[in-house]
């Protein structure tokens, strides 16, 4: 919700809330209290269904510093939302107002529909105007919430589906420690499936049941419960569908090893040119950047719908492009029109966005189409091309000039 400005006021006086914060500068270890609190406020653990607020700028008795409020103080705090330490990424806004006669920045913070929310694999929560780390029956209370919310698939039952399905090994031995610091797993005494739900692989129901995000990220046999879960490669000898084929796989099994196959065929089919004639210094530069045909096939994969279809992520490689086409049109806050634009992002699936994050695929959110665009372009390549339909989105890559 949007306050005003009168509300505002009267929040920032309010010392005993719980549902507000103040900083008074970003000095020091400020910004790290900072995203706690917004952890705290997406998990709602009171239930307020309403936003928390936290004002930097003001004292803990609500009087203001005087803090100048700069362009820098406001990225700052909005790049707090995708840089990769709060996950899954909050829903958040940033802004400077003018409050009782001078300036603060007000970030405020939208219960999360899919909680637990963690900052560095720890979740906090408020205990009155206090945050504090959850207890094992409040990370249980924050699992079963998510039961009523209007949850995004990755976050649903996949009812035809059971725990005896997902590879549990593999989560034990890779997924979790990648996830959580030792010392959060050595402290930990949950039961394998108390940390599959609490990782959001499973709901809270009895007994538990597979979500979209357990199937995909720890299950080997995925397709049999969502058949459009692979990756479709195609290397053509020519620059349509109707050219020799070169090379064609479907692509499956777990989100790791999928993510990792495609990376190998980049690298099979991505030739290297050397230049001996422009420079004394031999230089080696591939058709297109690795970086970019990565974030956007990684992106494909993120932000694809996975309901309503069974086709798979197609990409094709022609002799003058590549295509990479991800079902499900733009999503959320996204449209045709802003499409790729900077500081713009949505999650259909945010919980597999934080699944991603967690094996090393994406180390900013919403840093994908950036990444890629400057790849480009420090190789050579012609920029990025879109083609945007309700359905669809195509991303075109074309070869270094």
């Amino acid at each position: 919700m949007a306050y005003t400005d009168e509300e505002l006021e009267t929040m920032l006086v309010n010392t005993e809330s719980d549902l507000v914060e103040r900083k008074e500068s970003l000095n020091g270890d400020t910004a790290t209290s900072i995203r706690e609190t917004i952890c705290a406020f997406a998990n709602d653990l009171p239930g307020h269904q309403t936003d928390g607020v936290i004002f930097v700028g003001a004292r803990d008795d609500g009087t203001l510093t005087n803090l100048t409020i700069t362009d820098q103080v406001l990225v700052q705090l909005g790049g707090m939302k995708d840089d990769g330490n709060i996950v899954p990424p909050p829903t958040m806004s940033v802004s400077k107002r003018r409050l009782k006669g001078a300036d603060t920045a007000v970030v405020t913070v939208t219960p999360s529909d899919s909680p637990p929310v963690r900052y560095r694999g720890r979740i906090w929560i408020r205990t009155g105007p206090r945050r504090t780390l959850a207890s094992a029956q409040d990370e249980r209370i924050l699992s079963e919430r998510r039961r009523h919310g209007d949850r995004p698939f990755d976050a649903r039952p996949v009812r035809s589906s059971t725990v005896a399905d997902l590879g549990l090994a593999y989560f034990q031995e890779t997924y979790l420690p990648a996830a959580f610091n030792r010392d959060v797993l050595d402290a930990n005494d949950r039961t394998i499936e108390q940390r599959l739900m609490a990782t959001k692989m499973v709901t809270a129901d009895e007994p538990p049941i597979p979500t979209g995000l357990g199937i995909l990220a720890l299950c080997n046999h995925g397709t049999d419960f969502l058949p459009g879960a692979y990756v479709q490669f195609l290397r053509l000898n020519g620059d349509s569908l109707s050219a020799p084929i070169v090379d064609a796989q479907a692509i499956s099994g777990r989100l790791e090893d999928v993510v990792r196959r495609i990376d190998e065929k980049f690298n099979a089919h991505n030739f290297i040119a050397v230049d001996i004639v422009s420079s004394s210094i031999e230089k080696r530069q591939s058709l297109y950047p690795l970086a970019a045909l990565q974030q956007v096939a990684r992106n494909a994969i993120l932000h694809r719908s996975y309901e309503g279809t069974h086709s798979p992520v197609r990409i094709s490689w022609f002799s003058d492009r590549v295509e990479i086409i991800s079902p499900g049109g733009p999503f959320g806050s996204i449209s045709a029109v802003n499409f790729g634009t900077p500081g713009m992002t949505d999650y259909r699936n945010p919980n597999l966005a934080e699944a991603m994050r967690v094996l090393g695929f994406i180390q900013r959110f919403g840093a994908g189409i950036p990444t890629a665009r400057t790849a480009l372009e420090e190789n050579g390549n012609p920029p990025l091309e879109f083609r945007i339909e309700p359905t669809f989105v195509t991303v075109v890559l074309r070869p270094r000039r």
